[in-house]
């Protein structure tokens, strides 16, 4: 009988793991969960770092989404090959490994270890399966003591299965909580849509008002177009699966190109749009391709939101370990109570909607994009003077 008693250390673990899977359950966001995870696989298998790699079965695409230093913004989005990796071949051939050598493992990738700055000697780690798909891998890497082993393997086992439930369960709701939204967000453009058609085919309508509700047609189909591609790409941000390619980049050039891309959006409007962003700005490691989203981005919301005869300027910033750039318009301004939901999903501005169409959605996917490269975006603004949107990026020579 006392062979088969577990010591108060086992003990131990496998109460933190109850109550681990307790909480895994209190939380809905996906990246407070995705960290909660990486945290409690280092805590149970007494690892220096643990981390999960998202998996996207139908493109064969695995990254890094979270780990127990994921405050290193080279990682997150960090792409991994499912070929020649540990990861890929945990989540193609669906099995656990122990590797207390990686550097005698053929599959070992280098360049992850580069990425999360830390040499990888031993690794242990276990397939996500959620409803029979494989959606990523956990992985805890350096034993402090001893070796990876069979206890290891069962704790993280155990975590893995709760882990994979609760990360499909917090992109469900997320996507339901959305898809609810969209659906509500819908009705106003589509009951336009209809009330024009039914009036196109009275018989008493002429063709000033024909070429009028032809053109509002037009409009709204654009409006639905613009909202649709919006709520996919906020719908794959926060579900955690659009990914983040980072690479060193000049953000003047990007800064530069925007500035060029928009320029006669600008003139249109008759405003002058200048770009002062500063020469031999250093490199820094974003995704160029989402970053140049969120310039376009807050430069379109600059000119649609600006008075004719106004003026829009983008601008570096150079700030305390950040480098990043603002875009400050000459508009009508935000007040205090609006710009605390000015971020929120489908938020628009009272009296906003008779400047210009929108959608609600692109500050929220700003939001979203900055906070993936552990960045921020700070807003300031003053009624009737204008609003100045900064970005902020952390610096880093890797």
């Amino acid at each position: 009988m006392n062979g088969n008693l577990i010591s108060p250390t086992r003990l131990e673990l496998y109460q933190r793991l109850i109550e681990i899977s307790r909480d895994l359950v209190s939380t809905l966001d996906l990246t407070e969960l995705l960290t909660r995870i990486v945290n409690a696989a280092a805590d149970l298998c007494q690892a220096e770092a643990a981390s999960i790699l998202l998996y996207n079965e139908n493109d064969r695409e695995l990254y890094f989404e979270a780990a127990t230093n994921m405050d290193n913004p080279t990682l997150r989005g960090t792409s991994v090959p499912v070929e020649n990796s540990i990861a890929g071949w945990i989540v193609t051939n669906r099995q656990h490994v122990i590797i207390n050598d990686t550097q005698k493992d053929e599959r070992h990738y280098t360049p992850v270890g580069v990425s999360m700055q830390m040499d990888i000697h031993s690794l242990i780690g276990i397939p996500l399966i959620a409803k029979g798909m494989v959606i990523g891998a956990l992985e805890a890497i350096n034993k402090i003591h001893l070796s990876f082993n069979e206890d290891d393997l069962d704790l993280l086992n155990a975590l893995g299965a709760q882990a994979a439930i609760a990360i499909e369960n917090s992109r469900l709701f997320q996507q339901s909580d959305l898809i609810s939204e969209l659906v509500h967000e819908l009705r106003t453009p589509m009951a336009s849509l209809n009330t024009a058609v039914h009036l196109l085919v009275h018989p008493d309508v002429d063709d000033k008002q024909r070429q009028y509700l032809t053109t509002m047609i037009q409009s709204e189909i654009g409006r639905l177009s613009e909202l649709t591609t919006s709520f996919l790409d906020l719908s794959r941000l926060e579900s955690g699966r659009t990914q983040i390619h980072t690479q060193m980049t000049n953000l003047e050039e990007v800064l530069s190109d925007c500035s060029e891309m928009m320029r006669a959006r600008a003139q249109e409007r008759e405003l002058i749009l200048k770009n002062l962003a500063t020469n031999g700005l250093p490199a820094v490691r974003v995704d160029p391709d989402k970053i140049k989203q969120v310039v376009i981005n807050l430069l379109s919301n600059a000119i649609k939101y600006n008075y004719p005869g106004g003026k829009i300027t983008l601008q570096s910033v150079v700030q305390d370990g950040y480098l990043g750039f603002s875009v400050a318009d000459t508009g009508p301004g935000i007040s205090s109570e609006d710009m605390k939901h000015l971020f929120e999903k489908f938020y628009r501005v009272p009296g906003s909607e008779k400047l210009a169409p929108g959608t609600g959605l692109g500050l929220s996917i700003c939001k979203r994009i900055i906070a993936a490269h552990h960045g921020r975006i700070d807003v300031e603004s003053q009624v009737g003077k204008g609003t100045k949107f900064t970005v902020l990026l952390p610096c880093t020579d890797q």
